[in-house]
């Protein structure tokens, strides 16, 4: 037995969470802490250990630590060789018409989750919004809506391996109910900030079609050939994402100086160590008995499971400014109350996706609108809407399938 009830427990362990976060204490040092003082004071010494030495050693942890470690090191390598530059200007170069190019342009960027990663697509969006005229709020809008517009759908986006490690889902299934979201997203996107715009200027091509080309599929290919090992071969996704690793290693051959740059950046081992977290105080909030009662709890109170999928992730993805976050902190107190299928965890990481897209600390949203100079309350006037729209099919996915 432990110091505490389960539930004074989890109550200390949330407050340290909320305070460390609060203090701007990396997601990973915060969720890890707040797991080791639920266990410390829910459960006895040997227990914690177990816990600890089971979750360490867990396969599904370790590889969602990894490939957690190898996408973030491709997405810094890219940026570090410039070859993220050199993806970017040649797929403007292939797209030619600004509309196309700042709608795209940021998806593609989007493909390396780096955070604050809405920064590297912004000079480019703002050299093709300007040709059409766009207001900045419209500059931060289509920036960063149509960066994050592919992870819901994308088979190396940390959150969404994240939500189908701890809900059990296949990540496959997750993808396939979130297709339609997708395409409403890119629909609504369009409507508001791009439908009524006219190029502005004269269109100059710089540079050939076919050199354009050239430089796009070299560059793009390690993200390419990372992408299809998993959904061809079937390959491991943290295998995937040393392989795609490699390629671009071979590509650009950087100097020593680039790799230790890269490989001594502390971005990789604060995220790697949020995955760890999020697995932890899964492990711990149920072998403590807290999600147990919790779910007896919320059965008694009788709320509606629509609710608590759509409301609990977003508004906890939100105040603490993290999607891994909000989805590490409600899966554990859901997991007492239902049983997740592909449509919940579907619903449940779409809800703390769009709870962290809006978030003032969300580092996409706040860089982007402070590079292009724009008060967020006008971008809220234009995510607002969008994201309540999203949302409707999201919840229309939901009882549908």
């Amino acid at each position: 037995m432990g110091l505490l009830d389960p539930l004074v427990a989890l109550l200390f362990s949330f407050m340290l969470l909320a305070l460390m976060l609060y203090k701007r204490v990396s997601i990973g040092v915060a969720l890890v802490s707040s797991a080791f003082v639920l266990s410390l004071l829910s459960m006895d010494l040997m227990e914690v250990t177990d816990v600890l030495v089971e979750t360490t050693r867990d396969s599904i942890t370790i590889s969602l630590v990894l490939v957690t470690l190898g996408i973030m090191l491709l997405s810094l390598l890219y940026k570090e060789t410039a070859a993220l530059e050199s993806l970017s200007k040649s797929f403007s170069g292939l797209l030619r018409h600004p509309k196309l190019v700042v709608s795209a342009l940021p998806a593609i960027v989007g493909l390396l989750p780096v955070p604050g990663g809405a920064l590297m697509s912004a000079p480019l969006v703002e050299t093709e919004a300007e040709k059409l005229g766009l207001r900045k709020e419209k500059k931060t809008y289509v920036n960063v809506w149509f960066r994050h517009i592919i992870f819901p759908i994308y088979p190396m986006s940390q959150v969404l391996i994240l939500a189908a490690s701890l809900t059990g889902t296949p990540i496959n299934s997750i993808i396939v109910s979130q297709i339609p979201v997708v395409a409403a997203m890119i629909i609504i996107g369009y409507v508001v900030g791009l439908k009524r715009t006219m190029v502005t200027e004269n269109l100059v091509q710089e540079t050939s079609l076919g050199e354009n080309l050239k430089v796009f599929l070299v560059y793009f290919s390690p993200i390419l050939v990372m992408i299809l090992t998993v959904i061809i071969f079937k390959i491991d996704v943290s295998i995937a994402a040393f392989v795609g690793i490699a390629l671009l290693l071979l590509i650009t051959k950087p100097s020593r100086q680039v790799l230790t740059t890269t490989i001594s950046n502390a971005a990789i081992y604060k995220i790697a160590l949020a995955a760890y977290g999020a697995m932890l105080l899964r492990s711990v909030t149920m072998a403590s008995g807290v999600s147990e009662v919790l779910g007896q709890i919320i059965a008694a109170w009788n709320f509606n499971e629509i609710v608590l999928l759509a409301a609990l992730p977003a508004i906890l993805a939100f105040l603490v400014g993290s999607p891994s976050g909000g989805i590490a902190i409600s899966v554990p107190i859901l997991v007492g109350t239902l049983s997740f299928t592909p449509s919940s965890a579907s619903l449940l990481y779409i809800s703390a996706f769009f709870g962290y897209l809006v978030a003032p600390t969300h580092l996409c949203l706040a860089l982007t609108a402070d590079y292009f100079k724009c008060p967020l309350s006008k971008v809220y006037k234009l995510l607002a809407p969008s994201l309540a729209t999203s949302l409707v099919v999201a919840l229309l996915v939901y009882h549908l399938f």
